[in-house]
């Protein structure tokens, strides 16, 4: 006897009991590993005809579920394993089809139930003794699955799949925008990531799945045939049978065997098109498609009356055609009478939450509002006559195109300058002139002008008379000459070549210039330190650097503000936080800090200001207006200031208009460079009389820029 090595003890082996495989069958994994695996013994071992009949059953049953699945799921996500299920499916029925191919040429002779008697009722409930009928009907079954319903099921997966990789890119972006706007948290994006993966994972496999569908219909085309051509040659050549009894046993045994697979392949096959064509509708099919159908009453009601009108033609059964008209009429009047009901009950609905929250005022009139609502006040504020009204009334979307312009200027003047603007609060003013509208930033008028809501502006590109018949005026936003028309003329006047302007445009092209115009005044110290709580976490090492050991929150707004007030986006905050810490610190004022940041912002100042050749176009301050500048300044430090003479300050003047005349007439926007110890206070004077004129240092040149001289001052 050998001894075990020793710390080796010796684990006799058991038999499994029926109550451990009993436990082992009711986990789920080992269930579909056991499911499989007698899926590939099917295709191997021969079966009894009785066992046969039982697997036909579950084939068909099977079937029916997937389909009631796909029927009642919400939306096709829910159904993500159809895939593995249409593949399961699809391999037991091509199992099934071995396995009665095996027995039918086995046994064929020894009569019509030799393939159990679930082939056999189907074989004769179709073929009625006739096996014409029989191939006829088999032959319809398979075109329709194989043509109409796997192809177009297919179709419409490829093409969702397609679509909907396409789109992820997109949807994912849209999720990164909410997250960062505070519309959703972290987790609600990891579900709605997770969702989107899923989704097109899903529609992917789809596309493949369809393929299984495609390939058991021509497999079950091929194992039919064989079948058939086999059978015969068996019957006679073998077992001695007729032409006749070999035909009429072997054609009814492979069309009951086709029946019983085509039969279960067309139910999935449904199922499939029913899941892919469900994409973006949610709900089960019967409530989705019950609500799309009686949502519209007026087609239901002219349904009904063509179907009344076609039981009257010669010829046609009127019973048929009349019980339908009936039908759908009835349908149609209820659904009409069950949306007025709704219509109704929110009307109700709504002049009882009117009346409670009157009631509820009435109530609360008697209590003084707290004296601190009367010192709030809204940053920025758009006043509309009661003429203009129409510009805010909602469309069938839910919107209306003035809003959804405004948001469109948060979104772009947050790109540009690099924060976001506060709501614009909008609001009728009754007395205001009925036309008229008024831009208002913090209560205090900072815009105005008269548009008509009902016309269109329309503007010569070249600034010649516009000789339409209208009301002739000036555009609000630049003083240039224009005129409303009526919508009638729109065809004329883009004939004519007019530059052509909706009202809503009209005025968020003025509120734009507005903002432009007063940005700085909107960057609120609550502003700041969201912008710096923002930044990314490496930045956040700079900001505990800076704030407040060299430069408090006040003095980063009031530099941010400084470059704001010139139009310089301040979106490159870690570039400007360089640029303060580089020369912020005690007796530093705001303006010298300012300066030093625009250096550094040198590549995007430039860059903001290339002409379409890719140049930079210069006016330079000639030598003489240098020094002029320079002898004027007097003071030291946060002192300094300029005192020049007024009359020296209007020839100064008149000769930056002279010079960017003549630059306008080359076709060129130039900006005026002058060094950088004067260049603050030649920006004060030229801001006065030409706002949007670019004013920079030699310092603020970027070395690699390309530059263009187009004249001198």
């Amino acid at each position: 006897m050998t001894d075990l090595p020793s710390g080796r003890a010796h684990t006799p082996f058991k038999l499994p009991t029926p109550g451990s495989v009993v436990d082992m069958l009711r986990s789920g994994d080992i269930a579909l590993a056991a499911g499989v695996m007698g899926l590939i013994v099917i295709l191997i071992v021969p079966m009894p005809a009785i066992l046969l009949d039982g697997l036909l059953a579950v084939s068909i049953v099977f079937s029916v579920m997937i389909l009631m699945t796909a029927l009642f799921i919400q939306k096709p996500l829910e159904f993500s394993s159809f895939p593995t299920v249409l593949l399961i499916a699809t391999m037991l029925r091509l199992g099934l089809n071995l396995a009665t191919t095996r027995l039918i040429l086995g046994e064929g002779h020894t009569g019509t139930q030799a393939a159990g008697h679930v082939i056999e009722a189907f074989g004769h409930f179709v073929m009625r003794g006739n096996f014409v009928i029989g191939v006829v009907v088999f032959a319809i079954l398979v075109i329709v699955n194989f043509i109409v319903i796997t192809k177009g099921s297919g179709r419409i997966a490829e093409v969702a799949a397609r679509f909907n990789l396409d789109a992820m890119p997109g949807k994912q972006m849209a999720i990164d925008a909410d997250l960062s706007a505070g519309l959703i948290d972290e987790d609600t994006a990891k579900r709605r990531r997770a969702e989107l993966e899923g989704e097109s994972a899903f529609f992917g496999n789809m596309d493949g799945a369809s393929k299984f569908v495609r390939g058991d219909a021509i497999a079950g085309l091929i194992i039919t045939f064989i079948n058939v051509i086999a059978g015969i040659f068996i019957g006679m050549m073998q077992e001695g049978l007729s032409v006749q009894e070999a035909g009429n046993v072997y054609t009814l045994l492979t069309i009951g065997d086709g029946l019983v697979s085509q039969i279960p392949a067309l139910i999935v096959s449904t199922a499939a098109g029913i899941l892919v064509s469900k994409s973006g509708v949610t709900g089960s099919a019967d409530k989705a498609l019950s609500a799309q159908f009686t949502g519209y009453p007026r087609a239901l009601g002219m349904s009904s009356a063509v179907m009344g009108l076609l039981a009257f033609l010669p010829g046609m059964p009127i019973i048929p055609f009349l019980a339908i008209s009936g039908l759908v009429g009835y349908v149609g009047w209820r659904s009409a009478r069950t949306k007025d009901e709704k219509r109704l009950d929110a009307a109700a609905s709504d002049l009882g939450k009117a009346a409670a929250q009157g009631a509820g005022a009435k109530q609360a009139a008697p209590e003084e509002q707290p004296i601190t609502d009367s010192l709030r006040i809204d940053e920025l504020k758009l006043e509309l006559g009661y003429g203009l009204l129409s510009l805010v009334k909602e469309d069938e979307n839910g919107s209306d195109r003035l809003t959804e312009q405004i948001k469109a200027l948060r979104r772009q003047l947050a790109t540009e300058l690099g924060f976001v603007m506060p709501p614009v609060r909008i609001l009728d003013n009754m007395q205001l002139e009925p036309n008229a509208y008024k831009v208002r930033i913090k209560e205090v008028e900072a815009g105005a002008g008269e548009i008509y809501a009902n016309q269109l502006m329309v503007m010569d590109p070249y600034g010649n008379k516009i000789d339409l018949p209208g009301h002739h005026t000036t555009e609000p936003t630049f003083g240039l000459p224009a005129t409303w028309i009526e919508p009638a003329l729109r065809d004329e006047a883009e004939l004519r070549g007019l530059s052509i302007i909706d009202p809503s445009t009209v005025i968020s092209t003025h509120l734009t210039e507005v903002l432009k115009a007063n940005v700085s005044d909107l960057l609120s110290y609550a502003n700041v330190q969201s912008l710096l709580s923002g930044l990314p976490k490496e930045q956040q090492k700079l900001v505990e650097d800076i704030v407040p050991g060299m430069i408090s929150v006040s003095g980063v707004q009031r530099v941010l503000q400084t470059l704001l007030n010139e139009r310089i986006s301040i979106r490159d905050l870690s570039t400007i936080l360089e640029g303060i810490a580089e020369v912020a610190g005690p007796g530093r004022s705001v303006q010298i800090i300012a300066e030093h940041v625009r250096s550094r912002l040198a590549r995007q100042l430039c860059a903001a200001n290339l002409g379409p050749d890719g140049n930079l176009p210069l006016l330079t301050l000639g030598p003489q207006w240098e020094r002029d500048f320079a002898e004027a300044m007097v003071g030291e430090g946060d002192n300094r200031h300029l005192a020049m003479a007024p009359s020296r300050l209007q020839q100064f003047i008149g000769a930056v208009q002279t010079a960017y005349e003549r630059a306008a007439q080359m076709g060129e926007l130039p900006v005026l460079i002058t060094s950088p110890g004067i260049r603050p206070h030649v920006r004060a004077i030229i801001e006065r009389f030409r706002p949007q004129t670019v004013v920079m240092s030699q310092n603020e040149v970027h070395p690699r820029i390309r530059l263009k001289t187009v004249g001198s001052v």
